[in-house]
């Protein structure tokens, strides 16, 4: 695996993680459990992917 094929899989995979872990939390968020060790987690997760996210927006890797 080349480096752009390597950048496009961490890429995709970030995006994807993203989102199910941000149907997780809406699904926790609903049975009123935010406050639990489980959402904290992906709380801290998506903030870490997001912020991964924003620095490829930054260096005009995504859009």
């Amino acid at each position: 695996m080349d480096r752009l094929q390597a950048f496009e899989a961490m890429l995709s995979d970030i995006q994807a993680q993203c989102e199910q872990e941000k149907k997780a939390m809406d699904e926790l968020k609903a049975k009123g459990k935010e406050k639990t060790a489980t959402y904290r987690q992906y709380m801290g997760n998506r903030l870490m992917y997001i912020r991964i996210l924003d620095l490829y927006k930054q260096y005009g890797l995504l859009k």
